[in-house]
Order: structure tokens, then C-alpha cells, then sequence
């Protein structure tokens, strides 16, 4: 460790851990052994069976409890003399402010999700704490080392943007299985058992000579998909089976345009499939009418029902259309209390098997081949199994690198990637830390470009799509020049928040000072102490394909200036005023959290303007690191699942 004074120092020094999952369990244990004393640890989980094959603290009989607190316990019963305070809670509430943060040394990521990590970042930077950012994926894995003023921040670098898709690719020409996985899961799955007050779209809207062709029973669309009186939950499974896996199948066949260059899709029909359907009446299916008293367990599974035992067996086109209509009955028999509520968790079991199902089907009419319920699961809940001595090794190198700063050793702090293939008999590769990117909007406060339709995009699009989902604002405060536009707050006024409700919906160029090009909006969220400023410039079109939120940010202010002072010199774009949230379309759901707490990479490609020098052959072992080049932050409630493109071919499908 150094000298005996060093020893002493790191034993006084405070350190906050955020994350107790994969890396975190390695990560107490190591910093407990090392000899550090004071640690606070913030998680908000709680233990999941599968979570025990690699987060060695836990066993089967914590299950269901919180790990934060457990990994204190199992610390402190071979380290008894360690101060570790558990925090079960989220590291975005209001108590883990500025404050709070300001009282320790370092502050060390064990992460899961973009959202959280920009969190922690922005903290970190306010409070003028040091913090070590970690990842890992399989066998791969990175550390990196982040000093305000220093080094580049975690948010420096662009990181891989969510991929969402057009909905007409979704509802009407799917190619991929993950086309056919995000419909059963948005669509199929929430229009059946979610919210009904979201829009969810189950019907094809297509047209032929320029007339709509529409389900004739469009306009009772919301009563198709209610269980009718006197009907069966197996009718009802049954007569909702025929709607979208055939009637609408035939009504997207009407359009014979869309079919020219496509394979056309197969209706398909349950007395076809299952001709003797009636004398197949599961245990779920014996009820009539109204939903009858009977005791709810959220753990049931149309595959036990059924006998189907291996998730890794891909089922059959009748095997599928069993699981399907059984789930819908076990969700009405035994999960009746969830139905009209339910979101898709990846640890639900029954809506994971609704979900393979549904997607089979729909892949297998349109000649797409079907997967197995565990890959369908790992596509639905953005999953990419771990590896334990992968995890190790990054805790390990954590805990290096706070050992340096704690020591006054700065100069010595490297950002280190952990490799699958040896580069120059390395596994482990170094890399001195970038300078901040004077680029950055975060470290930087560098502006913003908003391309928006203003006439037709509302301040809601622009709180949820940008500054929520893209710039990893919690509690955002917009304001126009001295006017106030929008803010949020528990001690926000009824009558104040009643107003700025009102305006959410609102197109921007019909505010009261009309939102447009030239309009610079000022956003800052207080608890991150986080400030930057958009750029409004208006755009008419968006690409369906490569913008479907039809919302762009960039970092291009070059743009906005000439549109502004259209006499003015053109001028030409430094060459890091680069799209920040779209130089590459990588995969990611937006919001759930993963199976694993210890997803994020991203590539050590060198920042434009700085120099990152490698301890051997900078170009061969950069050449060596694309190959490695991660895709992303995973953060919690998606609405879009996970597609993972710049793997290397041969690693792809396994990353899936």
C-alpha cells in the first residue's frame, strides 16, 4: 500500500460506494481487506435469485431483502471493525445531495444504468469529489478516473443513444425477432393488462389507393380487448389470438404495395393451429363471465401449466399459441389485481412467457425465425450475463485507483480496460486519462442545439424525450430569458403547478413568447446543480428511421448562429462539434434495470483535441480496443429494448 503514513491516511479517509450488485460485492470486500474503514454504501435493490450465482455476499435466504444492508452484514462477520453505513435507497434522492456527497474523499460507481451514473457524475462534480466509474460485460470491463478540472468528466464523452424504432416498422413490416419482442412488450403486453389510458395500438393502419383500410371494428377497440360477459378467459384469450396474429394480419395483406419487395406474412388462426382447441380447455379456462375469487400469486407460469420445462428449447408454432392463450388466463385467474397496471418486469415470469410467446407468433407469420424464452428474455429485459472474475478484477482496480488519489498520487491514475483477447500479452490495458472536453455540456457548460418542429412539438416532448432521456435531468427548471417556463418541486404552489401543467401540452411556437429559431431556453436542475442552455432552431422533417423522436441535440452552435445572423460569414464547425447524442446508434432500453448491476463500457477512443497515450504502441493497441468498443448504459422502465450492432460478428449473438 506505500508507506505506514499512507496506511494511516486511507484508514480516516471516508469513501461512498454506489451500487452493492456484481461489482459492489467484490468492491466491499476488497476495500474492507485493503484497510479501509469508514464506507458508506447507497443501493436501492433488494436480492433476486439470479443475482446469487456471481454476488457471493448473498445467499438464497436473503432473497427479497435489501443489499445494501445484507453486504454490510456479511462484511462485518469477518471485518467486525469496520464502520459500513447502509443507505437502501435511491441514489437520486433528495438526502444524497451536494451535502451529503461533499463529506467523503472519493466516490466509487458500481452502476448499472446512464441515468443514475450522469447522476452521480454531476454530484460529484458540484461537490468536488474524485470519482472512480467502473463496468463490465462478460469479459470485459473497464475503470476510469474522473477529478474535476483534471480529467474529463464521465459525461465528456457521447455515449451510446437508446435505439428505439418507427412505429410502422413495429406495428406493420417487423424483419427482426427484436421488432416482434418490442411489440409483444409495448404493445401486446400493455394494451392487454397496462394502463388503458396509454395509447397502445394493436390494430393495422394501412390503405390502398389512398383510402384507409382499418379493422371494421375499429371505433370498439377498447371494448375488443375487455373480457365480455359470459365469456370464458380461454374465449377471450382466444378471440383476442385471432385479432392480431390473423384478422390483422389479412387487413396489412390488403396493401399490396408494402408486399412488393417483402415477404408476404401468414395469417394465422387458431382452429388452424390448434384444430382440436375446444377439448384443449386448460385449468384457467373453467370460469365464466365475472373473475372469481381465488387466491393471488405473482409467481405462476403458463410453462409449469403446461409442462414446458426448458427455456432453452425453442417451442413450436403450437407450443407458442398454448403459452400465449394460457398465460392470458393465468393473468386473469391468479394476477387479476395486476391487470390494468401492469408494466414488464424482466423477473416477471408470466409476462416474460406472454411476451416469447407473442413475439413468436408474430415472428413465425412474418418469416422470421423464433427464438427460445431465455433469449427472448435476455432481448425483452436488456440482459447480458456476467462474469464473476471479471467483476473481481475491475474491483480490484477500483480500489487501486482510490488508493492513488487518497495518496496525493493523481499523476499515476490511469483509466485501465480489461480485454478478451491478450494485446501485447496484456488483459489488462492502461491509459492515461483525457483532459475535460471543452466540448462538454456538462463540465463545460457548452451550448446546446434544439432542431425541433416548433409548431407541432410540445414542451412535454422536449422535458421527456430531451431533457430526461437524453441529458439525465431529474427535476428540470426551464426558463426564457427572465421568464419562467416550467419547474417542479414539492414546495411548488397547486395554483403554480396547475399553470405549468396547463402549458405542457402546448406546441412551442404557441406559447405566449413563441418558442422558435434564435430562442435560447436555459435548463437547470438544482439537486445536480447542473445548468445548460438550448439553442432552439426549427426543422420541418425528421427521418422516420434515424430521428423517430423527431427530436435532435446537438453540439453544433454554428448551425443555430448563421441561422440567426443569416449575413454573417458562414463559419466552419471546430471539429469536435460533433452530434453528441448521434455520431452512433447503439442499443439500450431505456429505462429498466438489468439483471445485472454491472453493464456500461464505453470505447477509449482518443477525445478530438486531447491525447490519450497508451503504455505500448498507441496505434495497435487502439486498433485492439475497437474490437471492444460497449454498448451501453442501461437505465430503468424502457420503453424500447436493447440492440447491440458494433460487437464483432462473431460475439454478437452471444452478447444478445
Amino acid at each position: 500500500m506505500g508507506s505506514e503514513e499512507d496506511r494511516i491516511a486511507i484508514e480516516k479517509e471516508k469513501v461512498l460506494m454506489v451500487g452493492a450488485g456484481g461489482i459492489g460485492c467484490e468492491l466491499l470486500k476488497t476495500l474492507v481487506l485493503t484497510g479501509f474503514k469508514h464506507i458508506h454504501l447507497i443501493d436501492m435493490d433488494t436480492i433476486e435469485v439470479s443475482n446469487l450465482n456471481r454476488q457471493f455476499l448473498f445467499r438464497k435466504s436473503h432473497v427479497g431483502q435489501s443489499k445494501a444492508k445484507v453486504a454490510r452484514e456479511a462484511v462485518l462477520k469477518f471485518r467486525p471493525g469496520v464502520d459500513i453505513v447502509a443507505h437502501h435507497g435511491n441514489v437520486k434522492n433528495t438526502e444524497f445531495d451536494i451535502d451529503f456527497f461533499k463529506q467523503f474523499s472519493v466516490v466509487l460507481n458500481g452502476l448499472d444504468n446512464l441515468e443514475a451514473r450522469r447522476h452521480v457524475n454531476r454530484l460529484c462534480l458540484a461537490a468536488g469529489v474524485p470519482l472512480v466509474e467502473s463496468g463490465t460485460t462478460g469479459y470485459l470491463g473497464q475503470v476510469t478516473v474522473h477529478i474535476k478540472g483534471k480529467t474529463e468528466c464521465y459525461e465528456c464523452q457521447p455515449k451510446p443513444a437508446p435505439k428505439s424504432y418507427p412505429v410502422c416498422t413495429i406495428t406493420s413490416t417487423p424483419s427482426k425477432l427484436i421488432h416482434c419482442i418490442v411489440w409483444a412488450k409495448e404493445l401486446a403486453l400493455a394494451k392487454l393488462f397496462g394502463d388503458k389510458s396509454q395509447v397502445s395500438d394493436l390494430d393495422v393502419r394501412t390503405s390502398v389507393e389512398g383510402k384507409s383500410i382499418t379493422s371494421e371494428v375499429e371505433n370498439d377497440d377498447v371494448k375488443f380487448f375487455e373480457l365480455r360477459s359470459g365469456e370464458s378467459f380461454r374465449q377471450f384469450a382466444a378471440r383476442v389470438f385471432d385479432r392480431i396474429f390473423g384478422y390483422n394480419i389479412e387487413i396489412a395483406l390488403q396493401n399490396e404495395e408494402t408486399w412488393k419487395a417483402r415477404r408476404q406474412p401468414d395469417p394465422l388462426y387458431l382452429d388452424k393451429i390448434l384444430p382440436n382447441q375446444q377439448e384443449e380447455e386448460g385449468s384457467a379456462a373453467e370460469e365464466n363471465g365475472n373473475v372469481v375469487e381465488i387466491e393471488q400469486h405473482p409467481s405462476v407460469s403458463a410453462m409449469a401449466t403446461l409442462g414446458l420445462k426448458n427455456p432453452q428449447k425453442i417451442w413450436d408454432v403450437q407450443e407458442n399459441a398454448r403459452v400465449f392463450l394460457e398465460s392470458i388466463q393465468l393473468f386473469f385467474k391468479r394476477r387479476s389485481k395486476d391487470i390494468g397496471k401492469l408494466v414488464f418486469d424482466k423477473d416477471d415470469q408470466l409476462a416474460v412467457e406472454f411476451v416469447t410467446a407473442a413475439a413468436n407468433l408474430r415472428a413465425h407469420s412474418f418469416g422470421i425465425p423464433m427464438q427460445s424464452l431465455f433469449e427472448a428474455k435476455g432481448m425483452a429485459g436488456n440482459i447480458i450475463h456476467a462474469i464473476a472474475t471479471t467483476n473481481a478484477c475491475i474491483a480490484g482496480l477500483i480500489v487501486l485507483e482510490a488508493l492513488k488519489l487518497l495518496t496525493n498520487q493523481t499523476e499515476q491514475c490511469r483509466m485501465t480496460y480489461c480485454v478478451e483477447h491478450p494485446t501485447r500479452k496484456m488483459l489488462l490495458v492502461p491509459v492515461e486519462p483525457a483532459e475535460p472536453n471543452s466540448h462538454c455540456y456538462v463540465c463545460s457548460e457548452t451550448p446546446l442545439v434544439l432542431e425541433v418542429n416548433t409548431v407541432t412539438a410540445t414542451m412535454r416532448d422536449v422535458i421527456e424525450k430531451v431533457l430526461k432521456r437524453k441529458l439525465g435531468v431529474d427535476s428540470p427548471v426551464i426558463m426564457q430569458g427572465s421568464s419562467l417556463l416550467y419547474e417542479t418541486g414539492d414546495d411548488l404552489e397547486d395554483d403554480m403547478a396547475a399553470h405549468y401543467a396547463s402549458l405542457l401540452n402546448k406546441s412551442l411556437a404557441s406559447y405566449p413568447t413563441p418558442i422558435t429559431t434564435g430562442v435560447v431556453l436555459t435548463v437547470e436542475d438544482y439537486h445536480q446543480d447542473f445548468r445548460c442552455s438550448l439553442h432552439v432552431k426549427h426543422r420541418e422533417t425528421f427521418d422516420e428511421e434515424t430521428e423517430p423522436d423527431g427530436i435532435l441535440v446537438t453540439g453544433d452552435i454554428a448551425s443555430v448562429i448563421n441561422a440567426e445572423q443569416p449575413t454573417l460569414q458562414p463559419k466552419t464547425p471546430a471539429a469536435d462539434d460533433e452530434d453528441l447524442f448521434n455520431k452512433e446508434e447503439n442499443g439500450h432500453g431505456d429505462d429498466k434495470k438489468d439483471d445485472d448491476d454491472d453493464l456500461v463500457m464505453f470505447t477509449p477512443e482518443t477525445t478530438a483535441g486531447t491525447k490519450r497515450k497508451l503504455e505500448e504502441d498507441e496505434n495497435l493497441l487502439k486498433e485492439k480496443l475497437k474490437n471492444h468498443h460497449l454498448l451501453a448504459d442501461f437505465g430503468r422502465r424502457s420503453m424500447s429494448v436493447v440492440v447491440f450492432t458494433s460487437w464483432p460478428v462473431h460475439r454478437e449473438k452471444d452478447r444478445l
